[in-house]
């Protein structure tokens, strides 16, 4: 892999050909985008793609989804300024929280948290993840920032809302973003191939 090399035109996704295909197996998502992070160029156009839908709207923090949207969620607020609430999978932390169940894109059940200290009521935020396939986890989070208050605001609202490097256009993914102002990378004419994973 060339961590130097950067094409002489730079489309939106243009670093999505970063990414690895996954070789082990069902258990694992199909792609890893893990490697387009390690490119510095390709990850500082992936968070200006994400961010472009949002120009001039007022966020107040942005949170992440454990664990890989840490690292996209964690680079958004720098560029923002703004600070980052992470939000865990279950039993991480060790303040006050509140949970949410979830079905992750596996199928497998699971319980997300996050501390009940960090959402004033009316808080803007964004939220932030690696891919949303299925929408359980996006959904859960969305459920945890709105049950504290925060607000994760629909297209026609007062802003904030998702950001992912890809929502795939599952049954998930369109209640997604049908209901809120969302971003991710993915051109349209290569949309057909992420939902079909190739």
């Amino acid at each position: 892999m060339d961590l130097c090399h950067v094409p002489a035109v730079r489309e939106k996704g243009w670093y999505l050909a970063l990414m690895a295909p996954n070789v082990k197996g069902p258990n694992f998502a199909w792609l890893d985008p893990s490697r387009l992070y390690c490119h510095p160029q390709g990850l500082q156009d992936c968070v200006a793609d994400l961010l472009r839908p949002f120009q001039g709207d007022p966020i107040d923090m942005v949170a992440g989804i454990d664990a890989m949207g840490f690292i996209l969620g964690a680079a958004t607020a720098a560029v923002l300024q703004k600070g980052f609430l992470a939000i865990r999978k279950a039993g991480h932390l060790c303040v006050e929280t509140v949970t949410q169940p979830y079905t992750d894109y596996s199928g497998r059940e699971k319980l997300m948290e996050v501390r009940t200290d960090a959402i004033l009521p009316g808080l803007r935020v964004l939220l932030v993840d690696q891919w949303i396939e299925t929408g359980g986890t996006m959904r859960a989070a969305i459920q945890l920032v709105e049950r504290l208050g925060g607000v994760v605001a629909g297209p026609y609202l007062c802003p904030a809302g998702v950001a992912a490097i890809c929502i795939e256009d599952s049954e998930g993914g369109r209640w997604i973003q049908e209901r809120y102002k969302c971003a991710h990378c993915v051109p349209p004419n290569l949309q057909p191939r992420f939902n079909h994973h190739q």
